[in-house]
């Protein structure tokens, strides 16, 4: 019985470690996407120049 426990738990953390990794990666994707449009959609400055939307 214990063997069986066992495997199912292991069974149950890999499934939900997957599962948070998939997710993981949809917010990077997302991130990404948002960074890049931030350098298409910048705004110009006063002198001209495109200045960054970020704050780093």
């Amino acid at each position: 019985m214990v063997p069986l426990l066992l495997v199912l738990l292991l069974a149950l953390i890999l499934f939900g470690a997957g599962f948070a990794i998939k997710v993981l990666w949809w917010i990077a994707v997302a991130v990404l996407v948002i960074w890049l449009l931030g350098f298409v959609a910048r705004g110009t400055s006063a002198s001209g120049s495109r200045g960054r939307w970020y704050r780093w």
